[in-house]
């Protein structure tokens, strides 16, 4: 392992060791987030998340530091301990995609360079071939898609559809060879070799992952740019005030009860049955007893305003003056309703033909 050079051995070993425990803490953390039945944009699985980036940040410096990584080098001149700080990289971009907190944009050119700089590295030391394009030939490459016949377009489709097919197939082969590997790893001394095929076996599982989700994020970078055109162009929508927040009032009985929930609830708003009435009258919600209503209104108005429509007293007044004067008008009425109620007895009407 090249962490240190021979004077400073001691130190380099006890930086090691720190280093060891520190990248499986983390890789701990990963696998419950992974395994957790729990929704992904949740708050316990976002807090460990962002733990687990933490210390797989605090891990790549303390790798850099160390320069265990050398492009002059193979994989087979690389400690076997030093093979699983291959995943960091990946195992950062894995974990910034699922976050669900920030710009998705941000968030997916974060994680595109983290899966770059992973299968950059995992090329310089002949773990993977894969072609990292960049920005600069994206045109040249659009171009070149343009230029095929239709016959090299399908030809292109059908060696795609077997790549995937073929890499699909490598992927369970690795997943099943390294659920066997990792019951081998369980034992107190495991054999070099059996640990050297664990960690590297664990790699090519990622170069795979990897290419999968840079697949992923090139067909979501021109959805995010898209949304981020239409955003522009909308109007911005006036914002609206801040609705007053609600407030519960505890209405009491008098004021001692009053001063007894003022005690106890000192925040809350409290007022006695006499101050929420004389409130309610203010507002004009209940009519005030100390004003004359003025006008006739509804019948239910009335009735709720205690409003009489009718005066008993000066109907009857107006009935007496009437009789006392001789009205022709009013005794043709009444001589009139006598001689109907004569020909009209009460009970008679619509016996339903019934004798």
């Amino acid at each position: 392992m090249k962490i240190m050079s021979d004077k400073n051995l001691e130190m380099g070993e006890s930086n090691s060791q720190s280093l060891t425990s520190i990248f499986k803490g983390g890789l701990d953390i990963y696998n419950d987030v992974t395994n957790s039945n729990l929704p992904m944009n949740s708050p316990d699985i976002q807090v460990n998340i962002k733990k687990a980036m933490k210390i797989f940040e605090d891990a790549t410096r303390l790798v850099s530091l160390a320069g265990i990584f050398s492009k002059n080098e193979g994989v087979n001149e690389v400690a076997t301990n030093d093979l699983q700080y291959f995943l960091l990289p990946a195992l950062l971009g894995s974990l910034t995609l699922k976050l669900t907190t920030g710009q998705r944009k941000d968030i997916v050119n974060v994680a595109e360079i983290y899966f770059k700089d992973f299968l950059s590295r995992c090329n310089d030391y002949g773990l993977s071939n894969y072609q990292i394009s960049g920005d600069q030939d994206k045109d040249e490459i659009d171009h070149a898609v343009r230029e095929r016949t239709e016959f090299e377009k399908l030809e292109m489709a059908v060696n795609t559809r077997a790549k995937k097919i073929q890499r699909f197939a490598e992927q369970k082969e690795l997943k099943s060879r390294l659920t066997d590997l990792k019951k081998n790893m369980e034992n107190e001394h495991v054999d070099e070799d059996i640990k050297r095929n664990y960690f590297i076996t664990m790699i090519k599982l990622f170069i795979h992952e990897a290419i999968d989700e840079l697949n992923s994020i090139d067909m979501e970078k021109p959805i995010l740019e898209h949304m981020a055109n239409m955003k522009l162009d909308e109007k911005p929508l006036p914002k609206r005030p801040p609705s007053a927040p609600l407030k519960p009032i505890i209405i009491t009985k008098d004021e001692v009860q009053k001063a007894v929930f003022g005690a106890g609830y000192p925040s809350l708003p409290t007022m006695t049955v006499q101050e929420f009435y004389d409130k309610r009258v203010a507002d004009g919600v209940f009519p005030d007893p100390d004003k004359k209503p003025t006008g006739t209104g509804s019948l239910l108005e009335a009735a709720s305003a205690g409003v009489k429509l009718y005066d008993d007293d000066l109907e009857d007044a107006k009935k007496d003056n009437l009789e006392e004067t001789d009205d022709d008008e009013n005794i043709a009425r009444m001589r009139a309703k006598d001689e109907y109620k004569d020909d009209h007895r009460r009970g008679w009407g619509n016996r339903m033909n019934r004798s």
